[in-house]
């Protein structure tokens, strides 16, 4: 069942970056065809899951130190 929470995290993760971008953007005049929002909110979401992974190693890491 974690890998299926890790899932269901990313994809609401990547739901919620994308909707928010396409309310956010026009605000400060950003207007771009919705494809590029996928395309900015598919990296971000990257982003995050390298930086989550990341700080799960440190911790473990400081954990056993």
């Amino acid at each position: 069942m974690s890998l299926v929470e890790a899932i269901a995290n990313v994809a609401v993760g990547f739901g919620v970056a994308v909707l928010a971008q396409i309310v956010v953007f026009p605000i400060f005049g950003l207007h771009m065809p919705f494809t590029d929002n996928l395309l900015i909110g598919a990296i971000f979401t990257g982003l995050s899951i390298g930086r989550s992974y990341a700080l799960r190693r440190l911790f473990e890491a400081l954990r056993r130190a």
